[in-house]
């Protein structure tokens, strides 16, 4: 069984460097917000950020880029495959750098804190409903809600702020 590949996205081991040669290969100019961007969203330790978290980010850091361009700047990551939206519970986009191999995610509704997963067995039984109603599944998300039951989550002291 396959994973679904989208072939707009660039395939990149987890973890790789975009460049800016990625940025022209997706029909992207480099600009100095672009890169910068990118960079955020490559070197945080949180996957999945909002415009708002971004844009916080680059004030801490004195870049002079407004919320507007960072908005424009991830809808056209978007639409070259750089990146995924999401839209959790909140109704708040996140966004995450497309590493090109699928996953889903399971969100804690207490604290808000997001984990990625992959789990062949769901992907089978998923192929299995499809062909059954006579599909075939070209992509899908999943994302299951919950409540973490760890006694000593670290991220649910952080539900507060």
């Amino acid at each position: 069984m396959a994973l679904y590949h989208n072939p707009r996205i660039l395939t990149q081991p987890v973890g790789a460097h975009v460049e800016s040669k990625d940025l022209r290969k997706a029909g992207l100019k480099v600009t100095l917000p672009r890169v910068k961007i990118l960079e955020i969203l490559e070197n945080s330790g949180n996957r999945h950020l909002s415009a708002e978290d971004i844009y916080r980010r680059l004030v801490d850091s004195r870049e002079d880029i407004g919320l507007a361009t960072v908005y424009r700047v991830l809808t056209q990551f978007e639409a070259a495959g750089l990146v995924t939206r999401h839209h959790f519970t909140d109704g708040m986009a996140v966004f995450e750098l497309n590493e090109g191999a699928h996953h889903d995610h399971i969100k804690c509704v207490d604290c808000g804190h997001v984990e990625e997963f992959i789990d062949e067995d769901i992907e089978r039984r998923q192929h299995a409903v499809a062909e059954r109603h006579g599909f075939e599944i070209t992509d899908h998300a999943l994302v299951i809600y919950g409540h973490c039951r760890k006694t000593n989550c670290p991220h649910r002291a952080n539900a507060a702020d």
